[in-house]
Formats: structure tokens, sequence, C-alpha cells
């Protein structure tokens, strides 16, 4: 199409210039207006008919209109060389929004080429290739090594590496294997894995990220339902003044021509045309986007990005968000007894249990369990378990189950769960475990502090004392913990009264259980959020990693869209106003006009084109 298009230009520049020189040089003005003709009709044809047909159907006020009319116009009054510069540099402007427009889908569908083409699926003893929507959940598909996993689900067999940069935009692989869950859109890097299905793939997270990426441009920033509303109203009350110009002058003023006024009025048409406006704010919000994409960060709509770029408070959720969402022995602290032995026994009688914290201390001691030591198990519910080792009785649980066995053990608030343990009715010790704090969520708070926010604030449903320890960390302004998601809700109401007027209040959640929150903030944020149907569904911008230094980035990538889509509504709006009032009173010609209609287009599109790499910030 955009070959097309340049060929025309191109034909109908040689044709133009043939005209010019048959008309400056050999004084031959029947043969220019002929090449002149047919080089407007080469170039313009599209848009007489385009306008011609909006005019059908009641949508006159356009610029194929004002192009139209304008250019029209200038051939009635003999302007012939005008009319076709005019219409010419048009569509050169044209073809650089073309080229803007299509470059910006390019980088965000080179990202999102994550669409499955098939899927290998086992039925009946073959193997079939069939379309990723014709995939059951619960049966089994394989993957080969390079392939593209084309649904959710969980490795039955095999072991590889899985590409998920066009998921997270991080380029680490990932390890998966027998129990691991592995998300539609990455790439399969190595061995055979054999699959099953979790998700039909309309519900899978290649889907809803493909639906997320495709309808973003449907939310827009209050500057372009601006620009769309100023263009709605601009357009005809400029040609009421186009009109206004070429009639009342030559009526009221001694002197004044029709032809001179009309060909102003015409000057005034051609600058008047809102095209950089139009044009270049969209695609700097539609760059913006695109960048963000890139950095792993998606964003359902320009007014989301616009309104991240004046977030002043930001609201984070600890679990999952600030902290891994991973229990972790932190502290042994033995009671007549040495560490390795309090963490061996509690493990042996924890074995058998499923509990997190159970898995915790498992994992902190590392080392096969020799079920032969074990015996006489027993949990109990809301307390935890009892259990014979080497032949002693192991008690390990919370406090209220060393009180109800009438054990006296170590009282203190401590920033974690405790696990208290005793071994034939005597206290032995106790064990901290505690969530861990994410690799980057220290440099996610300074990094917002910089960008000068002005409250960082934590709720969450752990205890006031694990919350203030995490604060105190990371060096957030407040913390309110113990909150219930319906708690979490009314502390937020609370912060949006609080806020600055203009301000806006963001939160990060993990997208799970934090639905509530993130859908009331006026930004919600959801971390981590690959393949949680509520992360995708209740957050405006969700950052595909697990990475909350990310948060700082779109910022970044919002402030420094809305700072280009701000300069080129200054840069448009001014020049033309400016070139306006000269043809008012004869001070401009038309190609004036067309560097202030066509000229400045093309300036407000090539500095629209930086928001396009926004995302390299």
């Amino acid at each position: 199409m955009m070959k097309k298009q340049l060929g025309r230009i191109l034909i109908s520049s040689i044709f133009f210039t043939i005209a010019l020189v048959l008309e400056i040089n050999f004084q031959l003005p029947l043969a220019a207006f002929a090449l002149f003709l047919v080089s407007y009709l080469l170039v313009g044809g599209d848009v007489l008919l385009r306008a011609f047909n909006n005019i059908r159907y009641g949508n006159v006020f356009d610029e194929n209109f004002l192009m139209s009319i304008a250019t029209i116009g200038a051939f009635i009054i003999g302007e012939y060389p005008e009319g076709v510069a005019v219409m010419l540099f048009y569509q050169v402007g044209e073809l650089f929004q073309d080229y803007a427009v299509n470059k910006s889908r390019k980088s965000i569908a080179d990202l999102m080429d994550i669409r499955p083409d098939y899927a290998f699926v086992q039925r009946g003893g073959e193997l079939l290739q069939v379309e990723p929507d014709e995939v059951q959940v619960g049966e089994i598909i394989v993957i080969k090594a390079g392939e593209r996993i084309p649904l959710d689900g969980i490795v039955k067999d095999g072991f590889s590496t899985v590409d998920t940069r066009a998921l997270t935009g991080e380029s680490l692989p990932r390890d998966v294997g027998p129990g691991d869950e592995i998300l539609s859109g990455c790439i399969n890097e190595q061995g055979l894995l054999t699959v099953e299905v979790t998700k039909e793939y309309e519900e899978s997270t290649v889907s809803k990220i493909l639906d997320l990426v495709e309808n973003a441009s449907s939310n827009k920033s209050k500057s372009e339902q601006f620009i769309t509303s100023f263009a709605r109203y601009y357009t005809p009350i400029v040609v009421l003044i186009a009109a206004l110009l070429a009639v009342l002058p030559p009526i009221f003023i001694p002197g004044a021509t029709f032809q001179t006024w009309v060909y102003r009025a015409l000057i005034f048409l051609v600058v008047s045309c809102p095209c950089a406006l139009v044009v270049s704010i969209p695609l700097s919000f539609f760059g913006g986007i695109g960048g963000a994409s890139r950095k792993g960060i998606l964003v359902k709509g320009s007014n989301y990005l616009e309104a991240l770029a004046k977030a002043d408070t930001f609201v984070f959720d600890k679990t999952g968000t600030l902290t891994k969402g991973v229990f972790k022995v932190q502290k042994v602290q033995p009671q007549g007894m040495s560490e390795e032995e309090l963490l061996e026994l509690t493990a042996y009688a924890e074995n058998y249990s499923n509990h997190p914290i159970s898995h915790s201390i498992k994992n902190a001691y590392n080392k096969e369990i020799d079920h032969q030591r074990v015996s006489q198990v027993q949990e109990i519910p809301g307390h935890g378990v009892s259990a014979f080792v080497d032949g002693r009785e192991v008690l390990a649980g919370n406090f209220r189950f060393m009180e109800k066995m009438n054990i006296s053990y170590h009282k203190e608030d401590f920033p974690g769960t405790v696990v208290h343990v005793a071994v034939n009715g005597q206290y032995a010790g106790y064990i901290l475990i505690a969530d861990e704090i994410k690799d980057d969520a220290q440099l996610a708070v300074s990094e917002l502090k910089k960008a000068n926010i002005r409250e960082l604030v934590m709720l969450t449903g752990d205890t006031q004392l694990v919350g203030e320890k995490v604060s105190s960390e990371l060096g957030l302004d407040k913390v309110y913990g113990e909150l219930l998601p319906g708690d979490k809700v009314a502390k937020l109401e609370e912060l949006l009264a609080g806020k600055s007027s203009h301000g806006k209040l963001a939160y990060v959640g993990d997208g799970i259980n934090d639905a509530p929150v993130l859908a009331r903030a006026d930004i919600g944020i959801a971390m981590g959020g690959l393949g949680s149907d509520a992360a995708i569904e209740a957050a405006d911008i969700v950052i595909m990693d697990d990475e909350p230094s990310k948060i700082a980035t779109a910022i970044k990538i919002g402030k420094k869209t809305l700072k280009i889509a701000r300069q080129n509504a200054i840069f448009a709006i001014g020049i033309k106003v400016g070139v306006l009032i000269l043809s008012a009173f004869g001070l401009a010609t038309m190609w004036e006009a067309v560097f202030a209609d066509v000229g400045v287009t093309i300036l407000a599109v090539l500095n629209a084109f930086r928001a396009l790499n926004v995302g390299d910030l």
C-alpha cells in the first residue's frame, strides 16, 4: 500500500515539475494546465473520492473535505501550482504518518508475535496436529524443541528450558520439569515436553495478552479525547470563518476583490487542517504503549499511561509484590541443644505435613529423611504436629500448641511466623520463618523516590510487626497491617480522599486476592500477573515479570510520552494560529500554508517517532 502511495507521489511530482517548466520557461499555459490537472488527479484522486463519500454519509468536516475544497478553489482562481503543491505535500505528510503508524504497530506485533499456529495433541494413540482452540482442558499435548507453547498447562514428562522473553521481556530462560506450570506464548528451547492442558485457548495467557494489546487503543487518554472533540468542533468553525473571509471583505472594504480574498480564504482552509494534532498525539501514546510492551509492561490504554505520568501516591501489597511470597527459615534458636539438632528433629516431625511452613523447614534441613526414624505422627489443625523421632516425642507448632500442652515457651513478638519446639515435654527452642524481600524491591522504592513520588504506603494482611519490618528495610512512608481484603478497600478509600487534587493513586498488587483494590485505585498495577485471570482483568497495567522496579520504568515511559504529546500539541497549534493570522491579513501565501499544514504534520510525526523508543530509556 505504501509503495503504491509513494509511486503515485513520484509520478505526480514528475508531471508537476514538467508543468512548471512548460508554464515558466516555454509559456505554454494550456499544456501546463493539462499536466497540472493530471498531476493533481494522480496524487489527490483518493482524497477527492473520500471527501465525496464522506459528504454522502453526512461526515462532511474532515481533513479530506478541507484539502479538496482548498485545492479545487485554487484551480478555480487559476492558482494551479499551489493547488497541486498543497495536495502533493499533503500526501507526503500522509505517507510519513502511515510509515510511523506501521512502525509502531510492527513494534507491538513483533513483541507480541506469540500467537501459536498449531498444537500436537495425543488422541487415540496418535499425535495429531490441530488448531490450538480445538484442544480441550485435560488433553495431553507434546511440544518439541524450538516450538512455541500453544496452551497453558502442567508438565507431565520431560525437562527443558523455556524462553519467556515474549511475555516478560526478560532474556533469561527458565528451567521446567514434571509438575511445573508453563504458559502459552513461550518457546520450548531444548527437550521434548509432554504437557497436560489446564486452560482452553480462549482463556490462556497468550489469548488474554493478545486481546489486551489489540484493544489498548480503545481506552483513549484525556489528550486524545480533547483532540477528537477539538477537531469535531474546530473544523466546521474554520470552514465558516473561511467562507466569511472570502465573502465579507469584498463587500465592505473598498477596492477589495473577490479573487484576493477567496485566495486568502483558501490559504486559511489549508492551514486550518488539524492533521498534525489528529495524527501525532494518538501516535505518541500508541508508541509509548509499544515501548512499554518491549519492557514487559502491558498498558491497557493510553489513558492509564497518561494517569501513571501524574501518579504521586503508590500503595503496595506486601506478599508477592514487595516480597517473594516464599517462606524461608530465617533463624534457628535452640534451647538445650544445637541448631543442627533442633532443625533435624523439627524437619522429621514436619515430614508428613503439606503445610507451606513444613516445606520451608524441610527445605532448610535439605537432607534425605529416614522414614524409619519417625512414628506416631499426628497433625493438629491450627496448632502444629506431634511425632516420635528416634523414640523422643517432638511437638512443633504455634504458641497455642505450647499453651495447650502446658509447656513454658519463649514469648516475644517476632517479625514472622514462629514454630515452637518441645522434646519430651521440655521446651527446645524455636524456628523463625519469614517471607523474603524481592531482590529489586529496594531499587524499586529508591527509583520511585527519585521520580518524586509523594507517598509510598504498604497494606498487608500480615501482622503489623512484620509489615513494619519490611517497611523499615525498604524505606516506605507508611504501613498498615492485619488487613482483610475488605479492610484494604476501606483503607484505600481513606488514602484516595487524602491524595493531592491533581495527583493519581496507584495500587500495586499480585492481582489475585487484590482484585477489588486494583479496580478501585486510579491506576491498578498487577505484579507478576502472568497466568492470573484476576490480574489481567482487574489491573490497568500488568508488569509481566516479577520485578517491582519496572514500575519506575513505566512512570518514565508515561512522562516521556505525555511530554512528546504536549510538545506536538503546542507546536502544531502555535504554528497554525500564527499562519492563520498572517493569511487573514494577506501576509502568507499558499506555500506558507503548505508548511503550516503538511510541514507541521511531518515534524510532529517525526517527534512522535521518539515515543516509539521510550522503552529504551
